[in-house]
């Protein structure tokens, strides 16, 4: 059995995983993706397990018209048989012809079609002259080979940013670039605290359309809202873009942290910054504090799935006072998370990777509260009596801002109330049959 190796680079040791792991693959970030850019139709090249996974994923309705699909690839696209680019050209014309209000076309690569070594790239380059940039048409890896599920968000919002060498920018200049994908809800929340702010020209990536960018620069700052965008977070960089670093805005505290961090860049006086935040740092405080008896001092073990462990960590211990026993990650992209990992206490386990085995030896070993876990491990645990939290949920539930505060600390304590009850409820029916 393979023997974890440990390295010292982060606050805290990081256990190096390099093992089996256990994560959704890329192409289910086109759930949120496709709500997000309500004029875009994401198309899968890929096998029908793939399409099966997308329809599971979504909950999608048979009399609902999604904006997204699968070309499915048949044995004889997989044996080499037929041309697959013929055969692509000829779903997207259907596609089209059926759907002429897309604008944008984004091809994602499966694992089926990066196996075959499917040239994606050429293929969106030729669509995309044969069509004359009506739709546009983009493409980026959704593979599962060796990425993880909101890496797939990741590749696609690199795209975005690269399309400015293809299609150009619109005649704006963007001044600040929020990247990463927020619910509406959570976009209107800072739009507004901006504009409060004073702030021209920001932009949020991806946003509600289609619409080419506006120009990105050395005039240009960008800060994530997601931890995990390594590969855009390059790519705007590559344009002359400067990243402001702060922490990622979940909770009072962390929310706090990244609207300062952008305030100071763009010289809001803190007496200003101070006034705008007030009430909603207020309402922050006591929506969490409502939970926090249900979550304090309870032992919580993360396992690598989303990326955003590292965060949800320091959230859990400085905001809700839980015990942290293990923060995975699948990949730590150091230099964004840096705050976080200072953040959490001394002697937090921190690993990166997987070997899932091994790490369920440790996690049944330290006997946690609440093990937050990819749904392919929580049945499983819940069997052996452990409670647990569906990761995939913190990505798919408005968690950033102040408003969301108690939102995200209620998905943590919904599943220890549930157990609570259950237990009350079993109690009670001994009690009554005796």
């Amino acid at each position: 059995m393979n023997q974890p190796l440990v390295s010292c680079d982060t606050p805290s040791a990081t256990i190096r995983q390099r093992g089996q792991h256990e994560v959704f693959c890329g192409l289910t970030s086109i759930i949120w993706l496709h709500r997000k850019v309500q004029d875009a139709f994401f198309l899968v090249v890929g096998s029908r397990t793939c399409a099966h996974l997308i329809q599971s994923a979504a909950g999608v309705m048979i009399f609902s018209e999604p904006r997204f699909a699968t070309a499915i690839m048949e044995e004889r696209d997989l044996a080499g048989m037929v041309d697959m680019h013929d055969e692509l050209d000829r779903e997207v014309a259907r596609l089209l012809e059926r759907r002429p209000d897309i604008r944008m076309l984004v091809l994602v690569g499966s694992c089926p079609s990066e196996v075959i070594k499917f040239d994606l790239n050429r293929a969106a380059e030729r669509l995309d002259r044969k069509y004359g940039s009506i739709p546009r048409v983009l493409c980026y890896s959704g593979s599962g080979i060796e990425t993880t599920f909101t890496q797939g968000e990741d590749n696609f919002l690199a795209a975005l940013v690269r399309d400015q060498s293809t299609h150009g920018a619109s005649d704006k200049v963007a001044k600040l670039v929020v990247a990463g994908s927020i619910a509406d809800v959570v976009e209107d929340q800072f739009a507004r605290l901006f504009d409060e702010m004073g702030l021209e020209d920001v932009v949020f990536l991806p946003g509600r359309s289609s619409e080419r960018l506006p120009k990105i620069g050395p005039n240009t700052r960008f800060i994530l809202a997601q931890p995990y965008l390594g590969a855009t977070a390059a790519a705007l960089e590559s344009l002359g873009a400067a990243r402001i670093n702060a922490l990622f805005p979940l909770g009072e505290e962390g929310t706090t942290a990244w609207l300062k961090a952008i305030a100071d860049t763009f010289g809001v006086s803190p007496a200003r910054f101070a006034t705008l935040t007030e009430a909603p740092r207020r309402r922050a405080r006591e929506a969490t504090a409502h939970y926090r008896p249900m979550l304090e001092g309870k032992r919580i073990f993360l396992f690598p799935d989303s990326q955003m462990e590292p965060s949800l960590a320091r959230y859990l211990s400085r905001e809700l006072d839980a015990e942290i026993i293990e923060v995975g990650s699948p990949y730590l992209h150091r230099e964004h998370v840096a705050g976080e990992l200072a953040m959490l206490p001394p002697g937090v386990s921190i690993s990166e990777g997987q070997d899932v085995e091994i790490q369920i030896d440790r996690c049944r070993a330290a006997k946690p509260d609440l093990v937050v876990c990819g749904m392919g491990l929580a049945n499983p645990f819940e069997a052996e009596g452990i409670v647990t939290k569906w990761s995939i949920e913190f990505a798919f539930t408005p968690i950033q801002g102040y408003e969301q505060a108690g939102d995200l600390a209620e998905l943590f304590a919904r599943p220890l109330t549930r157990k609570a009850m259950i237990a009350g409820e079993r109690s009670g029916s001994r009690r009554a049959a005796s």
